[in-house]
């Protein structure tokens, strides 16, 4: 079980991220204070922190929180760090980021957004150290991609970028929720001459529109309500790196525009500001939506999306790349458990239509069921309604060329219906699962209805 050292002196948050976390299945350690975060560094394992920027009654200037992560990253330099902020802060803590912070989150946070920040940090870090046999692919200065890759078109997708990655070219990604867009980007960014300034990354989907263009170019105080103090934006952050735009379909048509004129100009200025500022940014952007449909309803700049879209990296579905199921299987495992045969065989029949995140949520799973070492068929969380499965595997040709909407009926049929845990399945915010049902009219069966 991964272990997270969580550092705040409120006890609230302390036991509200403990909470959290233990039902996701992560051991917490909690520390309150400066003395007791370094105590436990020093002779506890660790596999994760997350801290926040002041630990005195009154302080706000967050000049603490970046003395403990200094005195952290010296204890144990590999350990991901993720800081928790308040808005006045944010300054400190993208100094912080730059200087090997893997993250940073407001204050309140979305449990979600944490959960998905600390699942790929620990992901990341376990990758670096692990043993499991991985595609050696290596540019100029030896750098080793991070995947691990058995089918032929994972081993094209990788040659593609890192063909792109010695160059500056804009790049989107492209490919369904869970398939590891986020993965590539990072992959071009560590095999680019930028790879030694920051690599920041924003998940648009996970931001309310009035507050998009102030994380991405930031904002004057007083620019909008609750804006006490002057910040930098994600642009400015990312200067002389990269700048990872995640669901960029999501972004405002201001923000379009704004973004539009950066990428032309490399100059913006921030939210409530006439002072023009100039960066040297290469960004990468992602969608798992259908951009050119989105240009179509006038919901998406065209000139942007050729701006954005140089060159563009499909990620393929985990079904249609059935040899890397069983390597990554085995990747995600603990070294104290292993597949069966009949469990690995239970893995390649499925058609994963969260793709590697919902692979890995099951194994997660199944190691929790597992009483002893050897990972059982009966140990995987999978639907069983034996009419459905009869059906699934006699029609499982015509269901690959159409797997989202067979699979988003059948999600929802498993959970009744019950939105949030449909989409928690299917590794889909609430937002894009209604948007999909409504794309596919798919509804609640009869049966299903009556029941409820």
């Amino acid at each position: 079980m991964k272990r997270v050292l969580v550092v705040d002196d409120n006890p609230d948050i302390l036991d509200a991220l403990d909470l959290l976390l233990s039902l996701h299945d992560y051991q917490v350690i909690t520390a309150s204070t400066i003395k007791e975060a370094l105590f436990c560094a020093h002779n506890q394992r660790v596999d994760l922190i997350i801290q926040d920027m002041n630990f005195s009654q009154g302080t706000t200037v967050g000049e603490e929180g970046k003395s403990l992560f200094y005195q952290l990253k010296e204890i144990i330099p590999d350990i991901p760090i993720i800081l928790i902020t308040a808005w006045s802060q944010l300054e400190t803590a993208i100094e912080l980021v730059k200087a090997g912070a893997s993250d940073y989150l407001p204050k309140p946070w979305n449990d979600n957004k944490l959960l998905e920040i600390i699942n790929t940090n620990i992901a990341s870090a376990t990758e670096s150290t692990s043993c499991q046999k991985k595609l050696s692919v290596t540019d100029k200065n030896q750098k080793v991609t991070p995947f691990i890759v058995e089918s032929q078109p994972m081993k094209q997708l990788i040659a593609t970028a890192e063909k792109v990655a010695s160059s500056d070219i804009s790049v989107l990604i492209t490919g369904a929720n869970g398939s590891g867009k986020e993965r590539i980007a990072d992959y071009i960014h560590q095999n680019s001459p930028r790879s030694s300034n920051p690599f920041i990354k924003v998940n648009m989907g996970a931001l309310a529109n009035e507050l998009m263009e102030a994380e991405l170019f930031g904002a004057v105080k007083g620019a909008y309500t609750g804006s006490t103090a002057t910040r930098i934006g994600r642009f400015e952050a990312a200067n002389g790196g990269t700048l990872f735009l995640d669901e960029i379909g999501n972004l405002s048509l201001a923000g379009q525009m704004k973004l539009l004129r950066v990428l032309q100009t490399g100059q913006f200025e921030r939210v409530g500001s006439s002072e023009t500022i100039s960066v040297d940014v290469r960004v990468i952007s992602a969608t798992n939506s259908n951009l050119k449909q989105a240009i179509i309803d006038n919901l998406f700049r065209e000139d942007l999306y050729y701006r954005l879209n140089v060159v563009e990296i499909n990620v393929p579905p985990l079904a249609s790349r059935q040899d890397d199921i069983i390597p990554l299987a085995r990747h995600f495992v603990s070294k104290t458990h292993h597949l069966s045969e009949s469990a690995a065989k239970l893995l390649k029949q499925q058609l994963w239509p969260g793709n590697v995140r919902e692979l890995e949520n099951h194994c997660q799973r199944a190691m929790v069921m597992c009483a002893g070492n050897e990972l059982l068929p009966e140990h995987f969380n999978f639907y069983t309604n034996t009419v459905r499965t009869e059906n699934l595997n006699k029609s499982k040709k015509s269901l690959k060329a159409n797997v989202d909407k067979s699979y988003l009926q059948l999600i929802l049929d498993k959970h009744q219906w019950v939105i949030s845990r449909a989409a928690e399945e299917l590794g889909l915010s609430r937002q894009a699962l209604y948007r999909r049902i409504e794309k596919y009219q798919l509804r609640q069966e009869a049966s299903n209805e009556s029941e409820s």
